[in-house]
């Protein structure tokens, strides 16, 4: 990426994703600065900040110092979706993201100088359970919750357009790295030997190594040529059952235990959903727009992660 005289905001600047294109932007020397609701706390996690500023995503626009004069803006904040989902739960996903991304933009509106691009999060999900089919990001949208949740959010991402502002949607697949993400909630059952695919294993799992959502951050905010959806996912999604078998086989353990699909429903409601969902997701964009995967195969980049 080359550097650019005005700063990058982030926000979810100390979440997994946040904190290391954070320390990918430190190396290359470009600046950047952060939204947070615990600015102290952003400070504290993320070296290198030049300024953090206080904001509640779901309560108020930011604060206009934060985004006036930034040269892009990179919108990561958002409420996990692991978990049980129950009333609150849900509406904490959506308002988090939907009004979140709302009163952002209209900061930016609001803002003399404005980014000239802005990078919104969004989610695989957007595609709802799919089976085998291959989707790209001309793929149309699910229609359930989070397919719904992420078409609302993309939707007042693009109102960004309006301020001439370009705007990506990254529709991000299961993050794999250390210390993060997905991966770090399965890593102790799978030492254990209590590892195993989920429900049948037959579903497609569009992975993807942190690494890469954070090039193709880099990438996207780079080259002008790069906007709309954009599917933040390695180009050879394997079904549940091949990334069980592979992660087992590199940490030397048995992967005998399958989640069964009616065991998570009880344990995790609707969000079992998710984990059970087929998406067989391919990154057609960001390769057309000239992006090289620093990790394009599951077993290198698991191997670079639990050894």
């Amino acid at each position: 990426m080359a550097m650019m005289a005005a700063p990058v905001l982030v926000t979810g600047a100390t979440g997994f994703i946040g904190k290391a294109l954070c320390t990918a932007l430190k190396e290359r020397g470009q600046p950047y600065t952060a939204l947070s609701r615990r600015p102290e706390r952003a400070k504290t996690l993320v070296p290198g900040v030049k300024e953090a500023w206080r904001w509640r995503p779901r309560l108020e626009h930011p604060p206009l110092s934060a985004v006036q004069g930034a040269g892009a803006v990179v919108h990561l904040a958002g409420e996990s979706v692991a978990g049980r989902w129950n009333k609150e739960k849900k509406r904490a996903i959506r308002e988090s993201r939907v009004i979140g991304t709302r009163h952002l933009v209209a900061a930016i509106g609001e803002a003399k100088s404005k980014p000239g691009v802005l990078v919104c999060g969004s989610a695989v999900g957007y595609y709802g359970n799919r089976g085998d089919e291959e989707l790209t990001e001309e793929a149309g949208p699910g229609s359930d919750f989070l397919a719904e949740v992420c078409q609302a959010w993309e939707a007042e991402a693009r109102r960004a357009e309006e301020h001439g502002v370009r705007v990506v949607m990254l529709r991000t697949g299961v993050v794999l790295g250390r210390g993060g993400g997905a991966l770090k909630q399965m890593l102790l059952p799978f030492k254990l030997g209590l590892g195993g695919p989920v429900g049948n294993g037959k579903q497609w799992m569009p992975w993807v190594h942190v690494d890469d959502v954070v090039g193709i951050i880099l990438h996207a905010v780079q080259h002008a040529t790069v906007r709309g959806p954009v599917n933040a996912t390695a180009p050879t999604p394997v079904r549940n059952r091949e990334f069980t078998q592979t992660l087992a086989r590199l940490l030397r353990r048995p992967a005998l235990l399958p989640a069964p699909a009616f065991g998570l429903k009880i344990l995790l409601g609707e969000f079992a959903d998710v984990l059970l969902a087929s998406q067989r997701v391919l990154p057609k964009r960001i390769q057309g727009a000239g992006y090289t995967f620093r990790h394009p195969a599951l077993d290198a980049a698991l191997a670079a992660i639990v050894r």
